[in-house]
């Protein structure tokens, strides 16, 4: 069986913040394609890692005109809810939810954590489970149930879909996440994610495979978001062959220099080296016995040509450190 498993399509009407393109219509095109991919590769089934749209209550006209595409798959459509699909990071949410309003017309299929879905044919028997985003998906104490599944004697394959953080290797700090080696000793096959939206990759652990190929759409202009290129899986299962994947890289994707703009964030850089700069000159007028900030915050901005946005972000701060010093 040929399964096609993409992630993260993030489907909204507006532009996130640096992006030089339509959105809608990237997106559209990008769906697009991957119908034609479901076509042209003989693709059985299509799953979906989370975060179908951008927000739980998005516009009706919008979902109308992207069901319509994911009708053109002319396949089942498996997935599992992502964060920007519910209320509250609170799966309990989905019947009010668009993504939920799809589920209840056939267009795609949620899978719930306790039913397992099968997919037989002549030669193999797959077992398709998956696990919509909740709020302590990466708790520590919580992964194993989340992320780890067991294998039926009279299953050939499992295959296990969740939306959270699993990575690779730490990345984040003060974060929650699950690494790859965490949840090594489950007994799906293969372990398909979404939520982190650079992806992994494909990773091979213990003869499984744990799989990320990243978010459809850029949504930020980071220089990981920067250097990817969008992508799909294509897994193949086969009694005999056993299981082989690849990456789809979407032709109808353009450069990032196109479609991303870092201006914003040179510009947040910037501004973070000018208030370091500046809260250093604040420090070195320590001989003042009792000081005025706001005259040296003032005396400094004046000597160091600093603007307006900058001086009034470093009084901001150190009222903010005033106000916890007196608690």
């Amino acid at each position: 069986m040929r399964f096609l498993f993409l992630t993260d399509t993030h489907i909204r009407g507006t532009a996130p913040r640096g992006r030089l393109d339509d959105v809608y219509d990237t997106l559209k095109n990008k769906l697009n394609e991957v119908s034609d991919i479901v076509h042209e590769q003989h693709v059985d089934v299509v799953l979906h890692g989370g975060d179908f749209f951008d927000r739980p209550d998005i516009s009706p006209s919008i979902v109308r005109e992207f069901a319509a595409i994911f009708q053109k798959f002319d396949k089942p459509i498996y997935g599992v809810a992502g964060n920007h699909d519910i209320y509250g990071h609170n799966p309990a949410t989905i019947g009010r939810t668009m993504v939920g309003l799809l589920d209840g017309v056939n267009v795609v299929r949620l899978i719930e954590p306790s039913n397992p879905v099968i997919f037989e044919d002549a030669s193999v028997r797959i077992q398709l489970t998956g696990q919509p985003y909740t709020y302590d998906i990466d708790y520590k104490d919580r992964r194993k149930q989340y992320y780890t599944v067991s294998k039926p004697a009279d299953v050939d394959f499992a295959v296990h879909m969740v939306h959270g953080m699993l990575l690779e290797k730490r990345i984040f700090e003060g974060a929650a996440y699950t690494l790859i080696d965490d949840i090594a000793d489950t007994e799906a096959d293969v372990t398909l994610s979404g939520h982190f939206h650079t992806g992994f990759g494909i990773k091979r652990v213990n003869d499984k495979y744990f799989i990320n190929p990243g978010s459809l759409i850029r949504m930020t202009s980071s220089m990981a978001e920067m250097e990817r290129w969008p992508a799909v899986l294509i897994l193949d299962i086969d009694k005999a062959e056993g299981i082989s994947v690849k990456l789809e890289c979407l032709k109808s994707a353009k450069p990032a220099m196109e479609v991303l703009d870092r201006t914003y964030i040179e510009q947040e850089q910037m501004k973070k080296q000018k208030l370091a700069t500046f809260f250093q000159e604040i420090g070195a007028a320590g001989e003042f016995k009792r000081l005025d900030l706001s005259a040296i915050v003032q005396q400094v901005a004046d000597n160091e040509h600093i603007g307006d946005e900058v001086k009034k972000e470093a009084l901001r701060r150190i009222s903010a450190a005033e106000q916890y010093a007196e608690m």
